[in-house]
């Protein structure tokens, strides 16, 4: 007999920082870890890369601490990472170069071709144009490679010596005649499972390294955002999900699959639910941007929210173009910049900090306008990470979207999300519904005030003419953009979103 907490091991590899959590079988987060690693960019156009050993160390020195500082009985583990993130790694399992991140931008022309003949566009080919560009590109590598697997399964063939692919439910993967006609070996491709099953036990020497008994179940992970929508409780179609973090991002059930202007539409992680939305490319590092590198940190990001809250609705006229690393959804245009429009003397550092908050609710907005317009109804959307701890920041949300804001319980939505699988793995609930329902809820809504939304009529109105305008004005400048130097590359340290809003962290 043991008194201890059934939990689940519930590991979430971000893109600059690993957060582990023991997750109870009621969705009580009983603890968390977190341990940061580089994202090397720069180098050659578009790279974005990192150590996938790093994402090891990280798993194993974040569990290690959780098991030995916490009273709990580990029942499951489970991996959700950031992606696509193409792992090639050899017979044995070992890296035989840096993994290609999502954010490395190289194999545009690969994604382009396969998407053409496979008619399969965005997160359903996974790693395969990365992969593809590496057999082209790096024949030496491509010799050494036995699979191509993405972060969380790279991570699961370490922990149990099986190496798979995942699939959720609904999703088509191209067929082996088509990878060889396009040139990658089908079979570089590993055997596909489900998420959430079991993938294995945990091996010995795994189980050694993390402090745990051998032949712990290990299930099958996903994509972090994937983890995210199970742990910040999303079931029906209209319920909605804001990432934040560092980049921003938004996405909502579907019961069928949705044409939208600029955004993306993706079998869901639920039987039956098509994910529609997009991601932005710095909406939350926006606000990192203007504490440190515009303010000089002279203010902690409780102190910008107390200025902010003192500024009206609408930032008396001021305006914010969060395209400080370009933008992706919707206008999906890298050479975008980024702008405060309005200023007058009447303007102080409370309106800039007020105008960053509001420009994520408003790139929220844009993303969730054509969406809308093709039918799909948002019944409510859930926050999560740092900047839901904010009230300030969900009550703009809600009022510059329309949307029912609702935040909840446990904040760690993709390490809750983690160990809902976990959890159905092991036979703890029957399914994936029945686990969220039981392991999740809301602790509060913001509802949008009416008195709000002819002024944030407005001010949308003039963000989405802006940048139109702009970028023709501004295109002359791009030539003045300082050239990289011999050596450019930049080693990103904890640019997740917990970094980017860490005062907000309890």
């Amino acid at each position: 007999m043991t008194d201890r907490t059934p939990a689940v091991l519930a590991i979430d590899v971000g893109t600059t920082s690993a957060k582990a959590g023991l997750v109870g079988l009621d969705g009580t987060v009983l603890a968390t870890a977190r341990a940061g690693y580089e994202l090397t960019v720069g180098h050659l156009p578009g790279r974005a890369e990192q150590d996938p050993e790093a994402w090891w160390s990280a798993l194993v020195a974040t569990s290690r601490e959780l098991i030995e500082h916490t009273r709990a009985e580990v029942v499951a583990v489970a991996v959700d990472g950031h992606g696509p993130t193409m792992t090639a790694v050899d017979v044995d399992g070992t890296p035989t170069r840096q993994a290609i991140t999502w954010l490395d931008s190289r194999a545009r022309s690969e994604l382009d071709e396969l998407t053409s003949t496979s008619r399969l566009r965005g997160w359903a080919l996974g790693v395969l144009p990365a992969a593809l560009w590496v057999e082209r590109n790096e024949p030496s590598v491509a010799g050494q490679t036995r699979w191509y697997l993405n972060t969380w399964e790279f991570l699961g063939l370490r922990l149990t010596g099986r190496c798979a692919t995942t699939r959720v439910p609904g999703q088509s993967l191209p067929g082996g005649s088509m990878l060889e006609a396009a040139g990658l070996a089908a079979e570089k491709v590993a055997p596909v499972v489900d998420a959430g099953a079991v993938l294995g036990g945990l091996s010995s020497s795994a189980g050694l390294a993390l402090g745990l008994a051998a032949g712990t179940p290990v299930v099958a992970g996903v994509v972090d955002a994937f983890a995210s929508f199970h742990g910040a409780g999303l079931l029906a179609p209209g319920d909605a999900i804001d990432t934040g973090g560092t980049s921003g991002g938004f996405g909502v059930y579907w019961s069928r699959p949705i044409e939208a202007d600029g955004s993306f539409c993706t079998p869901g992680p639920l039987a039956g639910r098509y994910v529609v939305g997009g991601a932005m490319a710095a909406t939350g590092r926006a606000l990192d941007w203007l504490r440190d590198d515009v303010l000089g940190g002279s203010l902690g990001l409780s102190a910008m929210f107390d200025e902010a809250s003192t500024v009206p609705p609408g930032a008396d006229g001021l305006v914010f173009l969060p395209y400080l690393a370009g933008e992706r959804s919707p206008i999906w245009d890298p050479a975008a910049r980024g702008a405060f429009a309005g200023l007058t003397l009447g303007h102080g550092r409370a309106h800039l900090v007020r105008a960053v908050l509001e420009a994520a609710a408003l790139a929220v907005r844009h993303v969730a306008t054509p969406i809308l317009a093709e039918g799909v109804a948002v019944r409510e959307m859930r926050v999560c990470g740092g900047p839901a701890r904010s009230a300030l920041w969900n009550q703009i949300k809600a009022d510059v979207t329309g949307f029912p804001v609702a935040v909840p319980h446990a904040l760690e939505t993709a390490v809750v999300g983690s160990g809902i699988l976990g959890a159905v793995g092991i036979g703890a609930h029957a399914d994936l519904p029945a686990a969220i329902r039981a392991m999740t809820r809301i602790d509060r809504l913001y509802t949008p005030r009416e008195e709000t939304r002819a002024t944030y009529d407005r001010t949308y109105e003039a963000y989405v003419g802006l940048y139109p305008r702009l970028s023709e004005a501004l295109a002359p400048l791009a030539q003045l953009t300082p050239a990289p130097a011999s050596d450019p590359d930049v080693h990103v340290r904890d640019a997740e979103d917990v970094a980017a809003v860490g005062s907000l962290r309890t």
